[in-house]
């Protein structure tokens, strides 16, 4: 399990990460691009994945990370649930999300 709290200092942690609202929701931006989304009445966050990212964090544990319903799914949204997902794997998913959307000077500093 993950809080809210926890969340927010990873998703925080990386250069030039801005938070605002987004909705009824939380957004977690870097050059204006929304690489994170907090819903903290449901305990889950969405992601920006590439699809095959996607792909890869859902095959651990689809009760933790899964693809959203419909299109937005299927260009790599992906839903965490932090009720269910272990720290470790949401720093990954986090960091993959941060570097598909961050510029490239600011993302490579976090790729590995």
């Amino acid at each position: 399990m993950v809080s809210i709290e926890t969340f927010k200092q990873l998703a925080l942690a990386f250069d030039e990460v801005m938070e605002q609202p987004h909705f009824e929701k939380t957004s977690f931006r870097v050059n204006k691009k929304i690489f994170a989304t907090l819903d903290a009445k449901n305990e889950t966050a969405t992601l920006k994945l590439s699809e095959i990212a996607q792909s890869v964090f859902s095959s651990f544990d689809k009760s933790a990370i899964y693809p959203v319903s419909g299109t937005w799914g299927k260009q790599g949204w992906t839903k965490v649930d932090l009720k269910k997902v272990r720290h470790e794997m949401l720093r990954d998913a986090l960091t993959v999300s941060y570097c598909n959307v961050a510029p490239k000077r600011l993302s490579c500093k976090y790729e590995s």
